[in-house]
């Protein structure tokens, strides 16, 4: 079992309806919020008890649980295939396809932010790595807010492998990193995409360098080279979803203003 912590966490895994809940475990002191909690946990078949809270810290490892924890089992990971799935949008017509792939991002404050950015960028997919890489942890899934449960997550053993089989399968490939050579707000997001972001402190591994189509950088007006990953990421996808939400209108495949244009990769 897992241990999920955080009235967010545990409403959200509840609501997401993906993961199997043995107990929710709530603290004796009343709350509005974890009251409304117990509801849902009613609603959805889901056995309630009640603890001290140091009992709750103890379980949690943490104090930050605001209350409540709920022991799960361990969530399940996808396949990259389960990433080709078709998409439509809200007319029924084929939607392009962002997502997002994480070359090595070890901490789990950053995993967690960037599960919240891509959830609310409207990201189809998150592809993460099975070693070197921050684990789906109790902290992350906190961070997140709750969006780890309703994101789809992939989990692959090499992403350099799985970066060029989604190039097979149409996708342009895009590097984020300062070593770039192209603003990331002048690049065009409206076809199928995957971002790429890299390690806190050193970016992208030299090897997913090279397997990416197109390297983007977020020009800096400071003293500091770069953004931290998460705020990195919120800054590039949510430019991607303001462009996508543009081309979804009359004009589908081009941003209002803009006139369409080939876009060639770094081997063209």
């Amino acid at each position: 079992m897992e241990v999920l912590y955080g009235v967010h966490s545990v409403e959200e895994a509840l609501k997401a309806g993906r993961r199997r809940f043995d107990q929710v475990i709530i603290a004796r002191e009343p709350s509005k919020r974890v009251d409304q909690l117990v509801v849902l946990c009613r609603e959805r078949g889901v056995r309630v008890r009640t603890e001290a809270r140091e009992q709750l810290t103890q379980l949690a490892n943490t104090e930050a649980h605001q209350g409540v924890i709920a022991l799960v089992r361990p969530q399940e990971f996808l396949t990259l295939e389960d990433l080709y799935e078709p998409l439509t949008d809200a007319n029924g017509q084929p939607k392009p396809r962002l997502i997002l792939a994480l070359d090595g991002v070890e901490d789990p404050q950053n995993l967690g932010a960037l599960l919240r950015v891509a959830d609310g960028a409207g990201v189809d997919g998150v592809v993460l790595t099975e070693r070197r890489s921050a684990p789906l942890s109790p902290v992350a899934v906190k961070a997140s807010a709750g969006a780890a449960e309703h994101i789809r997550l992939a989990r692959v053993v090499n992403l350099v492998r799985a970066l060029e089989e989604l190039k097979r399968r149409n996708l342009w490939v895009i590097g984020l990193d300062e070593r770039g050579t192209q603003d990331y707000d002048h690049f065009d997001f409206t076809g199928n995409c995957v971002l790429v972001l890299g390690r806190e402190g050193d970016g992208l591994h030299d090897l997913t360098i090279k397997s990416c189509d197109h390297l983007l950088r977020i020009p800096m007006a400071g003293g500091v080279s770069s953004l931290n990953v998460s705020a990195a990421g919120a800054v590039v996808l949510y430019e991607a979803f303001r462009q996508r939400r543009a081309a979804s209108g009359p004009a589908r495949g081009n941003a209002p203003g803009t006139s369409k244009k080939k876009q060639k990769g770094l081997g063209s």
